[in-house]
């Protein structure tokens, strides 16, 4: 199977989104606040009730999400099942997250009363991954 470019950008897209989520994870554990460098209030949002489910990370969980991609990245050029369903299981993971996100942005503006950018960013890369994997449903079936 040859590798794409809506393949390699998704992967860059899936390794910026876990070097976020990685970041933000960090921070949870450690209770260091970011460098926001101004912009946003990253600390009340990583900080909220909102920002772990029974004490895990959601930071965490996107994480393990993000790794979730690129393993099936991963297997969709070198496993037979790979080949046949990671495409779809792209786009169950990426179509989960966008909700979830959209969620997580709602309560950023609508009850914290704050916005983290780093937050913001995975949610944006998860759309264009969202987007790349509808692409690629359409134009590059699985083989």
């Amino acid at each position: 199977m040859k590798a794409t470019k809506t393949y390699w950008a998704s992967v860059v897209l899936a390794l910026i989104g876990l070097a976020d989520a990685t970041y933000l994870t960090i921070l949870k554990f450690t209770h260091h606040e970011s460098a926001c460098m101004g912009v946003g209030d990253c600390y009340t949002v990583n900080t909220s009730k909102y920002a772990t489910i029974h004490g895990v990370p959601i930071a965490l969980l996107g994480a393990l999400a993000y790794l979730a991609i690129l393993f099936l990245f991963w297997a969709e050029r070198h496993t037979d099942w790979g080949r046949e369903y990671a495409q779809l299981g792209v786009f169950g993971l990426t179509f989960a997250g966008v909700l979830y996100s959209a969620y997580l942005t709602y309560l950023e503006a609508n009850v914290i009363h704050a916005y983290c950018p780093y937050c913001l960013l995975s949610a944006t890369v998860l759309l264009f991954l969202l987007i790349l994997a509808i692409i690629r449903l359409l134009k590059e079936p699985p083989e």
